[in-house]
């Protein structure tokens, strides 16, 4: 495993590396119609996602994934795990919920497994009792009037030193980092099925470009049990 503290970060740039890592089907869906996550990949993939929260400052998701999948975004090798605290870090990655109302859930697996450190990112108009209750489970980060201001939330993160930072879905907070110029890489393991289905989601929701679209740079394509795990550079990202 990768050492996180020394991991691609040039520690000038206002916010952390940010990457995207997920699985999609061959039709670029990553769930059915009914928002339903499915089985996409193999052992394989998740081992290696595995080793990429290993290796990472945080973990981010919007609150769709946690609403619809109920991740715990934990790392699951115990000689990952064990290698992480030997470096003097948590077991896990600090689990971040990008939540602009503070719909989540307490009963969450993200506050229910795993040791560490987690942090909801709410908005100025989220509810007050309902943040209030969140901060005795993790820490808060009120940040945007209506909408969680990912620009700022990831400086906020930087400052807390995270440099770091792998983004896990869902395809809404995609898009928002995307158009804002927030992602440095990409990684899609594309699965051998097809999902269909014109409501299903796709990797990038939002509302989409009209032109000037966002422009990647191959890194690598393999094949990979019965899919292909693409990496790709982005190229308009921002500092």
């Amino acid at each position: 495993m990768s050492n996180p503290t020394t991991i691609a970060n040039d520690g000038k740039s206002a916010r952390p590396f940010v990457f995207i890592n997920a699985a999609m089907s061959a039709d670029g869906k990553i769930a059915t119609m009914q928002r339903r996550q499915t089985r996409i990949s193999g052992n394989l993939d998740f081992d290696r996602m595995d080793e990429l929260r290993a290796t990472s400052y945080a973990i981010m998701v919007g609150i769709g994934t946690v609403l619809s999948d109920n991740p715990s975004l934990t790392v699951k090798s115990k000689d990952r795990l064990e290698k992480r605290l030997s470096i003097g870090l948590s077991e896990n990655p600090i689990r971040i919920v990008v939540d602009s109302m503070a719909r989540i859930p307490q009963s969450a697996d993200i506050f229910k497994k795993g040791k560490g450190k987690r942090i909801i990112a709410v908005s100025e108009s989220a509810p007050a009792e309902k943040v209030r209750s969140l901060s005795k489970l993790a820490d808060i980060i009120c940040i945007g009037k209506k909408r969680v201001d990912l620009i700022k939330l990831l400086s906020e993160l930087k400052n807390r030193g995270i440099n770091r930072l792998m983004v896990e879905g869902g395809a809404t907070l995609i898009w928002g980092l995307i158009s804002n110029g927030l992602v440095d890489e990409v990684y899609t393991f594309v699965g051998n099925i097809i999902i269909g289905g014109k409501t299903a989601p796709t990797l990038v929701d939002g509302e989409g470009y009209a032109s000037d679209f966002c422009k990647l740079t191959l890194i690598s394509c393999e094949v990979l049990e019965e899919g292909v795990l693409i990496k790709w550079k982005v190229q308009s990202s921002k500092v």
